[in-house]
């Protein structure tokens, strides 16, 4: 049977990428798609598993012969998902995980409209500030700056299929199993859990109120 692309966003610090380590972690029906990029190889990657390191005369030949699922510029260099490497996968089976941020999901759906949106959100917006606190690599000036432009990316949430609130890390895997394997449909009493959460969220972020 063919696999289905699941496309996994969030702000930074909910969490996304260990909630991909555990989708993968808990079956080889799972893959993740590995991007395309022309910024340099750092120490301890692999090409061909941390990413496809190509020129930018390569990228941006794979542009103009539309070989890519999104693609975007940042720094001065591009990231972007192959369709083949993906496509590939699909006709094994795999469901195909792209942990990536709104706008390259919104690409990737308008091309194939079959992809699954999910978005992870998190509890408030006080715990994405702890979060983003703990790590101790940013100043408050950033982690304040992260909070708003949040706002910009929340905008965009009900273009998503599935919204799910990662306040227990084993729960919100779960969730998105049951949904993405045996197509488990969220019931509207916690659609309307998750709205108050969403408007929250915003009014306590316009309101700074987080710290």
């Amino acid at each position: 049977m063919k696999g289905r692309i699941i496309i996994i966003s969030g702000f930074s610090g909910t969490g996304k990428g260990t909630i991909v380590n555990k989708l993968l972690d808990s079956s080889d029906d799972y893959e993740i798609s590995i991007s395309a990029t022309t910024r340099a190889m750092r120490q301890g990657e692999v090409e061909g598993k941390s990413y496809f390191f190509v020129t930018k005369e390569r990228f941006e030949d794979m542009i103009s012969k539309d070989e890519l699922l999104e693609y975007a510029c940042y720094v001065n260099n591009y990231y972007g998902t192959p369709k083949k490497y993906v496509f590939d996968e699909l006709e094994k089976g795999k469901n195909v995980i792209l942990e990536i941020e709104v706008q390259g999901a919104l690409q990737v759906k308008k091309i194939y409209n079959e992809a699954m949106l999910i978005f992870i959100l998190p509890p408030s917006a006080k715990a994405l500030y702890n979060r983003l606190k703990s790590r101790n690599t940013e100043t408050d000036e950033m982690i304040k700056n992260r909070l708003t432009r949040s706002l910009e990316e929340i905008s965009f949430i009900n273009q998503y299929d599935l919204v799910v609130v990662n306040d227990e890390l084993n729960e919100c895997v779960k969730k998105i199993k049951s949904v993405v394997e045996n197509n488990v449909t969220i019931d509207n009493t916690e659609k309307e859990t998750i709205n108050n959460i969403i408007n929250k969220y915003k009014e306590d972020v316009k309101g700074e109120k987080y710290v």
